[in-house]
């Protein structure tokens, strides 16, 4: 899926967890399009990779020298990161 984002291709991807209730639920399919990091904006869901790991989380911050800070819909974060592969352009 990540390739298909990298090859400009938009996917639609199903999230497993609870993290981002109830605004995705799991498994809720949602449709992912390729983003580059200077198109998102705080408040944008994206598929992104933060630590080693692949997240379907919220951009909290940004920042020029760090990029995105990722975290979910329970207050969690996650980290900061400059690989953003898509942003969520519709749920359900």
């Amino acid at each position: 899926m990540i390739d298909k984002l990298l090859n400009g291709e938009t996917v639609i991807y199903k999230a497993k967890g609870t993290s981002m209730s109830p605004v995705i639920r799991s498994m809720q399919p949602v449709r992912v399009e390729p983003v580059e990091l200077l198109n998102c904006k705080v408040g944008d869901i994206v598929l992104c990779k933060v630590h080693g790991r692949v997240y379907l989380h919220f951009i909290k911050a940004m920042n020029e020298k760090h990029g995105v800070q990722i975290g979910n819909n329970r207050g969690h974060i996650n980290g900061w990161t400059r690989t953003v592969y898509g942003k969520v352009t519709k749920i359900g």
